[in-house]
């Protein structure tokens, strides 16, 4: 038989997460590759979960998703952002973000559609993409010497753009380069959105993990931006319960309804029960949230301060999960030489960086590691790298 796979999705295997993860279980290794925490959410979260279960809510609940949810979910985005939503028309739930971006995708480009993507991006934004029979179009975000974050060229977003293209994704605070974009990035990426008539889908699922009082600026707050902004976030990252895959899609009624006109054929709802407890959670957690940030902003600098320490050159991180760190400072040109080694030879695990990338000598030097873990497991893989480094790697 001839490959089954549809020649589009043929240049994508099992994701790099999933083979540093089984590398890591099959060496023993601290897994600092996937981003995950090590600890559970609120203990009500939870236990409103488990209560709903035992209650009896455990059938289909609304294609859209629960109001409370959707009700929950428009109430913090005006809270927090001053953007008043339609719950009914404007908030939509998904099995986790993930599926939000597909349906997203799969319902607004065309075959042949240009999607404007920053690189590095999220591993799915190029799987979808290319699953829509879209055309990425990516604009690097480089290190910035002078301050050791990764930004844009704003001449070279705009050069991205051309008559076939539909679409831009922003993720910010961008998985995996940990920058938070400023009011001014975000007034460019406006600018461009409003100038093409471009759409926007927004990834913003670490929105209440930004560090040392930087402000997360949702796209859709911008003049011009409501109107043509499908903004994307999920419970995983904003209580700790990754496994969940809850999420949520919001914005103007006429995009909402193209995804949902999609997703109905894709996984149709999402667990009713958890949705509840969610909901809860979004209304009477925020000193839960505001803890989890200020815990994250100290775990990244114990990583950060391991990692200088055992060699590497670490960049700056405003936010998310995640450190980028430069593996040249140890004699290395290839940061996937590096995360291959590391595992078996220092018993850490983390991911190298190229895989985020079109150009893939754009991040060819870089790994990222994950500091979403107890201190304890921090430590443990500092002191390995510690000696990883010091044994002349």
């Amino acid at each position: 038989m001839d490959e089954p796979l549809i020649e589009r999705m043929r240049t994508y295997g099992e994701t790099i997460f999933a083979e540093m993860t089984r590398l890591a279980v099959e060496t023993d290794s601290v897994n600092l590759g996937q981003g995950f925490p090590d600890t559970d959410g609120p203990r009500s979260l939870l236990e409103n979960a488990s209560r709903h279960i035992l209650e009896g809510v455990n059938q289909y609940p609304p294609g859209p998703g629960r109001p409370e949810l959707r009700q929950a979910v428009s109430r913090y985005r005006s809270r927090h952002h001053g953007l008043d939503l339609d719950p009914d028309t404007e908030v939509y739930v998904t099995v986790g973000a993930t599926a939000g971006i597909a349906a997203s995708l799969l319902a607004l480009v065309e075959r042949g559609d240009e999607v404007i993507v920053f690189e590095p991006m999220y591993d799915s934004y190029a799987a979808m993409i290319s699953l829509a029979g879209g055309v990425r179009r990516p604009v690097a975000l480089r290190r910035d010497d002078a301050t050791g974050r990764f930004t844009f060229d704003p001449a070279e977003l705009r050069s991205a753009v051309t008559p076939r293209t539909r679409l831009i994704m922003v993720n910010t605070p961008h998985n995996p380069t940990g920058t938070v974009f400023t009011a001014e990035e975000m007034a460019e990426i406006a600018a461009v959105c409003r100038d093409h008539d471009l759409i926007a889908v927004t990834d913003e699922v670490y929105e209440f993990l930004t560090f040392d009082d930087r402000p997360h600026v949702p796209l859709a707050t911008l003049p011009g931006m409501r109107e043509r902004t499908l903004s994307i976030s999920s419970v995983g990252k904003m209580f700790a319960v990754t496994a969940w895959k809850t999420g949520w899609v919001s914005g103007p009624e006429p995009l909402v309804r193209a995804v949902r006109t999609v997703n109905q054929f894709l996984t149709f709802s999402a667990n009713g029960a958890l949705q509840l407890a969610i909901a809860d959670a979004i209304d009477n957690e925020g000193a839960w949230v505001e803890r989890q940030r200020v815990a994250m902003q100290a775990k990244r600098d114990r990583l950060a301060e391991g990692l200088s320490g055992a060699g590497f050159d670490v960049n700056v991180s405003e936010g998310t999960y995640f450190l980028m760190a430069d593996v040249r400072p140890l004699g290395y040109l290839d940061g996937e030489d590096v995360a291959r080694a590391l595992p078996r030879e220092a018993g850490v695990a983390a991911v190298p960086a190229k895989v985020f990338y079109d150009h893939q000598d754009e991040g060819r030097h870089l790994v990222r590691f994950a500091f979403c873990k107890k201190d304890e497991v921090l430590d443990e893989a500092v002191a390995r790298l510690g000696r990883w480094g010091r044994s002349g790697s």
